[in-house]
């Protein structure tokens, strides 16, 4: 039994009650998902729910006479061994072993499906994040919202709903012209600008945009007024550089749908249709030239200019006209993943969604992540060997592998500062939190190896009644918390609840491999108990490896 079969067992139990009048209740007030959760102290069940504690006012009855009840009807029920009330009126269950024990067969059988829910199903989520500037190689803030954003995708879909994962391409304004002046410079061998962009990138992608404007029999831009040739540099050098940005990310198991242009929503008139979209909702005014978003009436500490008195649009204008663009491109929620930086932009995006008609916090939401700082030999690196000033996803990743580099990004929750050890991530150790993971999905396929090799099949059939060891109720318990994991990470829009899942489960089931066998010793027979062992090790390979999945995470079948 899972705990959703029970949770659906005390729900049913709770409508017949109140169908019969055992419970003074309106089936109305039954809430449609019970929570059952496990008890700390094992000694107290397998499983635990306080719905007594919740319903019983409006029953008019205490909270133990109401669990009472309930108990009672529960205690005939098929695979349920004991109930008991404890305390105020808590609901303690203990399952039968094969109750307990049938849940790891429902793993396996299940596959890779184990763990999905629907709890976003007809959802339309939009999920942006990353959108670095094509000025330069995606540093370890950005590598950090790649994991964390292509996790929770992931995680997103895996609970039903329908997942658009984009990337806003800045390249509209100054930054862009800054960027064409630095390569410019490095290719006339000077400096760059003072507010320009150094390192060993810029001569790489300089040297590119000459290359290629030769192979196509065209001038060298550095024989082009200079203005002429800033500007080769700038349409090739931004393709350049954002293809080498795409494919860092692909590398990283981090793709996007869509690929958003910052500058089709000038050139496209989508900034003019937002503001008027506005002005008829009576969200929009004109003063001292400019046009304004009355954002104070939805709690902004001041009102945002759109369009500043010499007719050009404000930053703030492009965000409203991309907002507009993605509800209507369907997206039923705007997610946007932003930097610590961008902490006190969230009171103008959340009052423009609100002029929209929109409800902040649930067609917008808007998570904010924490620096990224990168450790070796207990000192922090700060320098790229070819981004020179910042450390990059490339550094990361040449140190570490993709696998352990986006476990380590999505582990620690993203409003948390992050440091990262290198030389904790590169040792075989249980102190490095990858590896501590990996190594327990490698053991669950060597022991399924060795159980081949000694005869022990999982076609001879499966007892669950012979999973009777402590160890495998400990660790049938762990297993069966993966789906509500799963679903909470996603609503709560945190996958590195999936992570410190995973090495629960890892440390239940190295607890368990010295405590069970699954193969047996010198010239046993092959028992009922080493047939259903091997389902379990096979049902925590199967999570461990749908966990992994998730977050984007090689499980390996050797280490």
């Amino acid at each position: 039994m899972t705990p959703e079969e029970l949770a659906t067992l005390i729900r049913t139990t709770l409508l017949e009650a109140s169908a019969s009048g055992a419970l003074d209740l309106d089936a109305a007030d039954v809430p449609d998902t019970v929570r059952v959760e496990r008890p700390k102290n094992r000694d107290h069940g397998d499983w635990a729910t306080n719905v007594a504690l919740q319903l019983a006012r409006r029953a008019g009855v205490a909270p133990r006479e109401f669990a009472e009840v309930l108990a009672t009807t529960l205690r005939d029920a098929e695979g349920i061994e004991e109930v008991a009330v404890a305390g105020p009126g808590f609901i303690n269950i203990t399952l039968g072993a094969a109750s307990a024990g049938q849940l790891a067969a429902t793993i396996v059988e299940a596959g890779e499906s184990f763990g999905t829910n629907t709890s976003l199903s007809g959802t339309h989520i939009n999920l942006e994040y990353v959108s670095a500037n094509p000025t330069g190689p995606v540093h370890l803030g950005g590598a950090r919202w790649a994991a964390v954003g292509d996790s929770l995708a992931r995680l997103m879909q895996a609970s039903g709903g329908q997942v658009t994962r984009e990337y806003y391409f800045n390249d509209h304004g100054s930054q862009i012209d800054r960027f064409a002046r630095s390569l410019y410079a490095r290719a006339m061998g000077h400096e760059a600008p003072e507010d320009g962009y150094g390192g060993q990138y810029i001569a790489e992608i300089a040297d590119q945009v000459r290359h290629d404007a030769l192979a196509a029999g065209e001038p060298d831009p550095v024989t082009l007024p200079e203005e002429d040739a800033v500007e080769a540099f700038r349409a090739r050098g931004v393709d350049l550089m954002f293809d080498e940005i795409k494919q860092r990310l692909h590398s990283f198991r981090s793709d996007f749908d869509v690929f958003f242009h910052e500058d089709s929503l000038h050139s496209s008139g989508a900034v003019a249709r937002a503001i008027e979209v506005l002005r008829e909702r009576g969200e929009v005014f004109d003063e001292d030239g400019a046009v304004w978003l009355r954002t104070t009436d939805y709690g902004d500490d001041k009102d945002r200019v759109l369009i500043k008195s010499d007719g050009q649009a404000a930053y703030f204008a492009g965000d409203v006209a991309y907002y507009l663009d993605k509800r209507r491109r369907g997206a039923d929620v705007a997610i946007y993943l932003l930097g610590a930086d961008h902490h006190g932009y969230i009171g103008r995006m959340m009052a423009m969604c609100e002029a929209f008609g929109d409800t902040p916090g649930v067609n917008m939401q808007i998570l904010i992540g924490q620096m990224v700082n990168l450790l070796k030999d207990g000192q922090p690196v700060r320098m790229s060997k070819r981004a020179g000033t910042i450390v990059t996803l490339d550094d990361l990743v040449d140190a570490v592998g993709v696998g352990a580099a986006r476990y380590a990004l999505v582990r620690v929750s993203m409003d948390s500062n992050l440091d990262i050890d290198l030389d904790l991530l590169t040792s075989h150790s249980n102190e490095n939190p990858v590896y501590y993971v990996q190594y327990a999905h490698a053991r669950t396929r060597n022991v399924a190896r060795n159980a081949a090799e000694h005869g022990v099949d999982r076609e001879a059939g499966f007892d669950p009644a012979a999973l009777d060891h402590p160890a495998d109720g400990d660790l049938l318990g762990v297993l069966a918390q993966f789906p509500a994991q799963v679903a909470q990470a996603a609503e709560l829009r945190e996958p590195h609840r999936v992570a410190r899942y995973l090495e629960q489960l890892a440390a239940a089931y190295h607890a368990w491999y010295g405590q069970c066998r699954v193969t047996p010793r010198g010239d046993e027979p092959v028992t009922p108990g080493h047939v259903a062992r091997l389902w379990l090790n096979d049902a925590v390979s199967q999570v461990l490896r749908n966990g992994l999945g998730l977050l984007g995470v090689e499980a390996p079948e050797r280490m």
